[in-house]
């Protein structure tokens, strides 16, 4: 008999474009229930652009995305700017995109550890204060899929390294599945399933362990991988160019990858320092 899940959410060879630039392309994933798959890369890469496909927000130029029926989702997005002179409480901020009870106010932000803050000015709170929030805000509902898209915005360390401890906690108690998009490798590489790295495309994916030990992933970071995905690093077998075709070691071009591909160039990057790249 077959145990394994279905997907919540599965994107197929997804790809999107603005004018004759892709984003990303050929991206192809699952996110199943209980499980927490962590997308990386260096800015630029298409992550966010991933993320608005697997919500809906944004439709695949190519490919698709399918969901599970009724799908329920909880959203982190990655900024939420709020006007320093609104007067805003924590528990008015739970309820603005959706009708909660108290005692779903009550029992989310005690879940993310700041139900003492519920009469709080929004504006008073610290950075980590205020992602705890936001997380309260996305799980008041009991999502089946929880979508963070870098979740510890202006914490510092100690406070990231709780964060993630709480979104591990958070997976056990409710059982959802999390796309998380994160810029922390050192950490997230711990707390997560399944990696995938982006650059337009799928770089290199698999468990944090396979990933870790990969020549793809040691290209890429280094053996001892920065929380600061600029220091990014190719060994250039393949450029990705303009029109989103891929040209080759041998001068072929093609529209996708090879399977054998194993790291990768976006055309005018050349001679570019890293850190520069993507």
């Amino acid at each position: 008999m077959n145990t394994t899940p279905s997907p919540l959410v599965s994107l197929e060879n997804a790809g999107y474009q603005i004018g004759n630039k892709w984003l990303v392309r050929g991206v192809s994933f699952s996110v199943s229930k209980g499980e927490i798959v962590t997308l990386i890369g260096p800015n630029g890469s298409g992550k966010s652009t991933t993320v608005r496909l697997a919500l809906g927000i944004y439709s695949p130029v190519e490919g698709k995305i399918i969901k599970s029926t009724g799908l329920k989702v909880g959203y982190v997005p990655q900024k939420l700017a709020i006007d320093a002179m609104l007067p805003l409480r924590v528990n008015r901020l739970m309820q603005l995109s959706a009708a909660l009870s108290s005692r779903e106010i009550e029992d989310a932000l005690s879940l993310t550890g700041v139900g003492h803050l519920a009469k709080s000015e929004v504006q008073s709170l610290s950075g980590g204060e205020f992602q705890r929030v936001l997380l309260a805000r996305a799980i008041a509902r009991n999502p089946e899929l929880l979508v963070l898209d870098e979740p510890v915005q202006g914490v510092d360390f100690s406070g990231e390294i709780a964060l993630y401890d709480l979104i591990l906690e958070i997976r056990n108690q409710l059982n959802c599945g999390i796309l998380l998009v994160s810029h922390d490798l050192h950490v997230v590489m711990a707390a997560t399933d399944n990696v995938i790295c982006l650059n337009g495309h799928i770089c290199c994916r698999g468990t944090p362990q396979i990933v870790a030990e990969s020549d793809e992933y040691l290209r890429l970071f280094g053996g001892g991988a920065s929380n600061i995905l600029a220091r990014y690093e190719h060994n250039h077998d393949h450029t990705h160019l303009p029109d989103g075709t891929v040209r080759h070691g041998d001068g072929s071009i093609t529209n996708r990858c090879h399977p054998e591909d194993s790291s990768h160039k976006i055309a005018g990057d050349e001679g570019k320092e890293p850190g520069n790249a993507g």
